[in-house]
């Protein structure tokens, strides 16, 4: 089930990237806050994860838990910014998330999600590209 609502969580990037392509002049700026608004809900989920871990596990190092803060708060000052330059954040930092998780993830038992996590990440990284060039 986990699996069938993290592609699902695909489609307003699919979406908002293809209607960024799209729409007139007028509505491009809804198009684009909204994509990347959605980016930085999944980036703030993305660090949420590893506070999840903690709560059941208990014994993260503090840098872990202190990570778990970063991709929230950099999405959201990258929602804040232009589109075209905060969606380029969001896409690279959700490359950095991966990094960071092909690093963290084994030592939690948690590297089954590696290969579902390259593809949200390749599609989702894309997506904010694309849309930043849109904009």
């Amino acid at each position: 089930m986990a699996r069938r609502w993290a592609l699902a969580g695909l489609i307003p990037f699919a979406l908002g990237t293809a209607l960024a392509w799209v729409v007139g002049p007028q509505a491009l700026p809804y198009v684009v806050l909204g994509l990347s608004s959605w980016a930085g809900v999944v980036l703030a989920f993305i660090g949420a994860l590893y506070w999840g871990v903690g709560m059941v596990r208990g014994d993260l190092p503090p840098a872990v838990w202190a990570w778990g803060t970063v991709p929230a708060f950099v999405a959201a000052l990258a929602v804040m910014m232009p589109p075209s330059s905060g969606l380029v954040i969001h896409g690279v930092l959700l490359l950095v998330c991966y990094a960071v998780d092909r690093q963290l993830y084994p030592r939690f038992g948690l590297q089954a999600w590696l290969t579902l996590r390259f593809r949200l990440t390749a599609v989702t990284s894309l997506c904010c590209f694309l849309g930043a060039a849109a904009a």
